[in-house]
């Protein structure tokens, strides 16, 4: 077994080793620029066009409705700024959620300098918002909604397809991440009835620097960037051949392994957390609710405890990470937590978890017995 443990999927992934082969062949020769005549050039567009193909197949849509970016951050920018600024001559409201990542809230926050109007969603203790909180604050002048797919802290699934279908009521478009879902859950567009979908590379075990949106035919955005006309213009620039050619091949993996990995994955979660609460009863405090969350997904406090301590002691054994930030001795809380109402002592008692789809039965063993010596040493 290899020490570290690595239990931060949620943070990022290894690259898929079926990943990493697809991609040697643009690493060592095939090099040439896609927009090129000539073959080499040619193969590079084909190849792109195959990962836009096979990323279509997991998320149900059209390959053309698939545009490449460098990262999540990048897409969630894209699909905000772009359908605000398409959109401003109907309104300059936008509503989202308290829990967002900072790749949404940030957007939201310079928006809100431009003129534009954010409404924040607030959610219960288990990190869940209400649908009707949503279609209570839609206005006139409403023109965008943004509500991530699955919370990357507490690992909460929002009841997307049922804010989809409140947005679509209201001709207002809608626009989901779901960097922390795709591979890990369904994520059918159609069925989620989402207009704009983030997805994050190196969240689904390809390599970081790539990402990629969804967009819906006849949905309107302005663009971020201007230049030359890959990606039908809408994001120019000369694509980044290797890495789509890594995230096609991880959304073909993850299509044809999804049953199994998703089994596994929720299968290690639950085997640690039996573990622990087994031998620590009580003083184990799940947050968030596990019966609608990420198959991986573990957020849990343990009594007594500093999770930045904690996390600091055992990581030459195992790699978690916490709920808080520690800044020249201040410790600030997580707005997801903050947002769920936690406690201070239970939100800085707080660590996430988050197991692999090859994550085994002898590592979660492992980050048990590791896991409850620190606790009691800690605690003591």
């Amino acid at each position: 077994m290899k020490r570290p443990v690595y239990l931060d999927y949620n943070a990022t992934t290894p690259i898929d080793p079926e990943v990493a082969k697809e991609m040697i062949p643009y690493i060592e020769s095939i090099y040439g620029n896609p927009s090129s005549s000539y073959s080499i050039g040619r193969s590079n567009k084909e190849a792109i066009e195959k990962a836009r193909a096979q990323i279509a197949e997991l998320i149900n849509c059209d390959p053309d409705e698939i545009y490449f970016t460098s990262c999540a951050t990048e897409s969630n920018n894209m699909a905000i700024k772009g359908i605000a600024w398409a959109n401003r001559h109907k309104g300059r409201h936008i509503i989202t959620s308290a829990i967002e990542h900072p790749a949404v809230t940030e957007v939201c926050k310079f928006l809100s300098l431009q003129g534009f109007e954010i409404t924040y969603i607030s959610v219960d203790q288990f990190g869940m918002l209400d649908p009707k909180q949503i279609k209570k604050a839609i206005r006139p002048d409403t023109i965008l909604i943004s509500i991530m797919h699955a919370n990357n802290e507490v690992g909460t699934i929002q009841p997307i397809s049922e804010i989809g279908a409140i947005a679509r009521h209201n001709n207002i478009v809608f626009h989901t991440d779901a960097s922390q879902s795709v591979g890990k859950i369904e994520t059918d567009v159609n069925k989620l009835k989402v207009d704009l979908l983030t997805i994050a590379g190196h969240k689904l075990y390809a390599p970081k620097g790539i990402g990629a949106l969804y967009i819906r035919k006849g949905t309107k955005i302005e663009n971020l960037m201007h230049g030359a006309n890959q990606e039908k213009g809408i994001r120019p620039g000369t694509e980044n051949v290797i890495h789509t050619v890594g995230l096609g091949k991880a959304c073909e993996v993850a299509l044809r392994d999804f049953k199994q990995n998703q089994h596994n994955m929720l299968v290690s979660r639950d085997r640690l957390l039996n573990g622990l609460v087994s031998q620590l009863g009580n003083r184990v405090h799940v947050n968030g609710n596990l019966k609608n969350c990420l198959p991986n997904t573990l957020s849990v406090a343990f009594e007594n405890i500093s999770a930045h301590a904690l996390a600091s002691f055992i990581s030459n054994d195992i790699l978690i990470s916490t709920g808080s930030a520690c800044h020249s001795g201040e410790t600030t809380i997580s707005s997801v937590l903050q947002a769920m109402n936690l406690d201070f002592r239970t939100a800085t008692a707080t660590v996430r978890i988050s197991t692999g789809k090859h994550t085994s039965e002898e590592e979660i063993d492992f980050a048990i017995e590791v896991l409850v010596n620190a606790i009691n040493k800690l605690s003591l």
